[in-house]
């Protein structure tokens, strides 16, 4: 598809953009030049008329265009064909298990608001933006030729998509087949439910991070907070921790944890309780409890910027409960996946927290997500996640 109309942004508006930031925004608008409807291919110019990037618009959206391609090329069926071709390369070059990863990473993949994760013979899809989700039969029937996959899923039953006025949803798009699979990470099997799970079913962006626990778990006794599915828990236990104690608020999370565990055969090495975390690191923090490693994998707790003085109180609070959890010589891993959570402000409270908490820390691992989570230095939402392991003393 050709572009219907043009974008001319206003004076001083085209920096971040021109740079290689795929969104514009409403407040960067200066004139349309032509008719669209809500989903067509625009094209975007700076102020003074010169070529930035071909995208989908929607007005409805704060993110009125999101740029598909710096170059003046259709928008057909072949250039997602190449889009997800070179997705695939980049996962086999430079994931380890590249049947079980995220196929498809939205804009750091060139292919904005489109999630793929691949689960063995099985894909789960989300198209979070209208100008997306116009494709998504198309992408589809692309995927089915290229993977051949056994069943696709679609999991659009998420808030964002009402920003873009399109309806939640989530079902089968190709055959049928039970939403509880079997999928693999460092070579360790887990369940997965692609139905009623978070997300799309399963978190690979902490895969490389996970492998790290081999380096200090062996004989230890670890405390795993916001363990969702149990995937620190049991990799923990496969590299020789001695017993693992797991706290999530979800029940059904803490359920898939305990299969998890006892599927890798490790069931009497560990425990799982439906807590909220916060009070449990409270209450064995009181109780003057040690642990050999202690383990923070929170969700989010800022998704706008508003929200960040929160949520640096919630950080801050339970780097301190786990850091007093730590006897001396153990280790914290303590995470963030909140992109509003700046990275140096992420370890400057987990450092203000060892000083309140009287601990002598070394640094002995700081990460970010796995390589199937690319990062686009130019948009920096697309490096959200913070890991960060601490040796205690």
């Amino acid at each position: 598809m050709d572009a219907t109309a043009k974008i001319i942004l206003r004076k001083g508006a085209q920096h971040r953009v021109e740079a290689g930031h795929p969104w514009v925004y409403q407040t960067e608008l200066d004139t349309v030049e032509g008719d669209f409807a809500p989903g067509d291919i625009v094209d975007v110019y700076n102020f003074r008329r010169r070529f930035i990037g071909r995208g989908y618009i929607n007005p409805r959206s704060q993110i009125i265009v999101r740029l598909l391609s710096r170059e003046q090329e259709p928008i057909d069926r072949e250039f997602f064909r190449r889009r997800l071709a070179a997705a695939w390369q980049w996962r086999q070059r430079f994931v380890a298990e590249p049947e079980y990863c995220r196929l498809v990473f939205g804009e750091a993949d060139f292919l904005p608001a489109l999630i793929v994760d691949k689960f063995g013979p099985y894909l789960v899809i989300q198209t979070l933006a209208l100008g997306i989700d116009i494709y998504k039969d198309m992408i589809v029937g692309i995927l089915e030729e290229m993977f051949n996959p056994a069943g696709v899923y679609e999991r659009n039953d998420v808030p964002v998509r009402g920003l873009e006025g399109l309806e939640q949803r989530k079902g089968y798009l190709r055959g049928e087949f039970p939403t509880l699979i079997e999928v693999r990470e460092n070579g360790i099997p887990f369940y997965a439910d692609i139905e009623n799970g978070q997300k799309t079913g399963f978190f690979y962006d902490q895969r490389e991070n996970r492998a790290v626990l081999k380096d200090f778990v062996a004989g230890a006794r670890v405390l795993d907070c916001f363990c969702h599915t149990g995937s620190f828990a049991v990799h923990a236990l496969r590299y020789g921790a001695e017993h693992v104690s797991a706290v999530d608020i979800s029940a059904p999370a803490v359920e898939l944890a305990a299969k998890n565990a006892a599927l890798n055969g490790m069931e009497s090495r560990c425990d799982f309780q439906v807590a909220n975390a916060f009070d449990v690191l409270r209450a064995l923090s009181d109780e003057r409890r040690q642990y050999d490693v202690v383990i923070l994998d929170p969700p989010a707790f800022t998704k706008n910027r508003g929200g960040i003085e929160g949520a640096a109180r919630g950080y801050k609070e339970i780097n301190l409960r786990g850091l007093k959890l730590v006897r001396p010589g153990g280790f914290l891993v303590t995470c963030s996946c909140s992109y509003h959570m700046d990275r140096d402000f992420f370890a400057a409270i987990v450092l203000d927290a060892a000083r309140d908490a009287r601990r002598t820390v070394r640094q002995v691992e700081y990460r970010t997500q796995a390589k199937d989570h690319p990062i686009l230095p130019a948009a920096p939402e697309t490096n959200y996640l913070k890991f960060l392991v601490l040796e205690v003393l």
